[in-house]
């Protein structure tokens, strides 16, 4: 396949060997057949003026006929060879004209491809869009026998770089192939093919092809017109790309322009629903009212609830709500201070006053929720927390006093004489909270393993309310007093209800039950001690209380309560044995010091063997079915040392001179 290299180099190669042909034919009757337009227009001009009597008047004998008819004959051919110059200036002038209307780049391209056509007595022309790969795509064609679709692959490789021209397609080798062009070729059955590139100064954006369904070679002057159409093609694309590029530019300009509008006619719904919430409380209106009309402006259902989770008002109900699930994401909305959303357009919000957890807000939307709606939600809250702290009056404050009160209590040192008024007040600030004093009471230290300390601290807040309690953070952990009198009980029930809702496990120490204004410090320090005890011990998750640690727990408590780890591992046996005067306590002693043989018990104690082993059913039936492994073992046998010492003590103490009995 014939190439021109560069563009330019083939229009003058192209223009030079056309004006050396014009010259060397009729030197007298064209001058520059190469130049510019407007000295093409002036040669057309002249050279149609010519005619044959216009030539010199030659004498019969200074030129015979032969010569004087090649001249004519030359002359005739020069006129011929302008007047297609002419013709094909105007038609570039008129395609001009058709690229500075209004027409459409599609159109455009067709009167390009029309006109290369006609002018060069081609059979079809086609322009090809170049992609970003490389590869070319058919944009408008003319001439075609088939009808092809806009967009049909043509594959690459083909006018990427200079004008490029074949006389057979088919049998020549050095054509580059593709398979679109191929097809487009076989289904035409075309055998000469040109194809120039169009460009946009160092861009190719496509290639003008021409093609013959007969093989015949293209001459310089065909390649030079079509260089001409191809740049015209290439301002027809150029154009089209602006195009795109101005309506790409004015869509995205009238989406911003809609979505500014929309967001501001939002803005102004969201500003008018927070002014109609406020005058609601300002105004006095009821919580109800307050809910309904969120409601409205959200279209949805709410529900207000309390720290505890209790429904205080509601517009409608939500079936099918999954409660775990709420009470998760009012950690979360605690925690993180804005709503949170959980899926079916459910949205929980937090109620709060500074640190003081009132409650939630539970919205079922109709519809997925903007942000516009997420801040309206957030007001919502925020006018329902205002308004229970005016209906509350001067119980505003109670949540942070009962929290200062919790800290003031475990910073209490003790009942001496110079704190008995800091004793007085305490009492007095704890019975306006609506809480007993005197009655039974634990603390609870719980410790998220893993972090999410805020969210424990949210949870704390409701749960003592719930509870009737107090709580506050303090060392990292949570600090609960509830009511109770078994403080393990107490722990684990904290523990099962906070350790699903954080995810994570929560470990828990627990001390008490005590009463009096007194007895939280040194509770609160027992608690910690099991904590820390409860680590060591590998034991991350789990909850422990001075009870539950055994003999460990009789050692690190403060008052070293003998009687109550006594009663607690062997309570039920002693009791046993002082109701029915048995000897369940004896058999036990002596079942352990003879390294868990009954028969060695049995002659240790002068009784039959058999009696042994009823007597060892009766204990494992009031002590439990695991008396007998390791650990439980140990804190038996440590119960009856502590039991058989404090016998010979007090015995001791009767024997004395001034004693009981003496």
């Amino acid at each position: 396949m014939e190439t021109a290299h560069p563009a330019e180099g083939t229009r003058a190669a192209v223009t030079t060997g056309v004006t050396a042909a014009v010259t060397s034919t009729a030197p007298s009757a064209v001058t520059a057949a190469g130049a510019a337009a407007p000295a093409v227009a002036a040669t057309t001009t002249t050279a149609a003026t010519t005619r044959s009597s216009d030539l010199p008047e030659l004498s019969e004998g200074s030129v015979d006929r032969a010569e004087r008819d090649r001249l004519a004959h030359a002359l005739e051919s020069a006129r011929t060879l302008l007047a297609g110059r002419e013709a094909a200036l105007g038609a570039l002038t008129d395609t001009v004209h058709d690229l500075a209307g209004p027409c459409e780049p599609d159109t455009l391209l067709r009167v390009v491809a029309r006109r290369a056509r006609r002018l060069l007595d081609l059979d079809m022309v086609w322009v090809g869009c170049t992609r970003p790969d490389g590869s070319s795509r058919l944009r408008v064609s003319e001439g075609e026998s088939i009808p092809y679709h806009s967009g049909l692959d043509l594959g690459t490789g083909q006018g990427a770089g200079a004008p490029a021209w074949t006389a057979d397609y088919t049998a020549d080798p050095a054509v580059p192939r593709s398979p679109g062009l191929d097809g487009l070729v076989r289904e035409e059955r075309l055998r000469a093919v040109a194809a120039v590139p169009i460009r946009h100064g160092d861009v190719v954006l496509g290639v003008l092809y021409g093609a013959r369904r007969t093989a015949r070679p293209f001459t310089p002057d065909e390649i030079g017109l079509l260089l001409p159409l191809a740049d015209l093609a290439a301002v027809a694309l150029d154009k089209a790309a602006r195009d795109e590029r101005n309506r790409a530019e004015t869509a995205e300009l009238e989406r911003f322009g809609s979505t500014a509008n929309t967001a501001l006619t939002r803005i102004r719904h969201l500003w008018d629903c927070q002014a109609r919430l406020a005058r609601l409380v300002i105004d006095g209106a009821g919580l109800a009212t307050l809910a309904r009309t969120a409601a409205d402006a959200l279209d949805g259902v709410l529900q207000v609830r309390d720290p505890g989770g209790r429904p205080l008002t509601a517009t409608g109900d939500l079936p099918g709500a999954d409660e775990e699930a709420v009470a998760r994401a009012a950690l979360r909305a605690h925690t993180a201070g804005r709503p949170v959303g959980l899926p079916g357009n459910v949205w929980v919000a937090a109620v709060t006053a500074g640190a003081e957890d009132l409650g939630v807000l539970v919205l079922r939307a109709s519809a997925p929720l903007t942000e516009e709606d997420v801040r309206l939600l957030e007001l919502a809250a925020l006018s329902v927390a205002s308004l229970t702290l005016i209906q509350r009056g001067t119980g505003a404050v109670e949540r942070p006093v009962r929290d200062e009160l919790l800290q003031e209590l475990l910073d209490h040192s003790g009942p001496a004489e110079h704190v008995q008024h800091a004793d007085d007040r305490l009492r007095d600030r704890t019975v306006r909270l609506g809480m007993d004093p005197d009655a039974p009471h634990v603390v609870v230290v719980a410790r998220p393993e893993g972090g999410d300390l805020g969210k424990a601290a949210a949870w704390a807040g409701s749960y003592a309310y719930r509870k009737g309690g107090l709580r506050t953070v303090r060392r990292g952990c949570v600090v609960l007093l509830l009511p109770g009198t078994d403080a393990s009980a107490v722990a684990r029930r904290a523990s099962a209800e906070l350790s699903p809702l954080l995810g994570r496990p929560v470990s828990t120490g627990a001390a008490g039950p005590g009463t009096g204004i007194t007895s939280v410090a040194r509770a609160y320090e027992e608690a910690v001690r099991c904590l820390e005890v409860l680590t060591a011990l590998d034991g991350a998750g789990g909850t422990a209380s001075m009870r539950d640690l055994g003999f460990v727990g009789l050692l690190l408590s403060a008052d070293h309560d003998v009687d109550a780890f006594v009663r607690s591992v062997i309570g039920p046996v002693l009791e046993y044995d002082a109701a029915r005067l048995t000897e369940l306590t004896r058999t036990l002693e002596a079942y352990f010091q003879s390294g868990g043989s009954p028969m060695h018990s049995a002659e240790a104690l002068h009784v039959h063997p058999n009696t042994v082993s009823r007597r060892l059913e009766r204990i494992g039936e009031l002590l439990g079915e695991d008396w007998q492994k390791p650990a439980r073992a140990l804190e038996i046998q440590m119960a009856l040392r502590l039991q058989r010492t404090r016998e010979a003590l007090h015995r001791g103490h009767q024997a004395r001179p001034g004693g009981p009995g003496g």
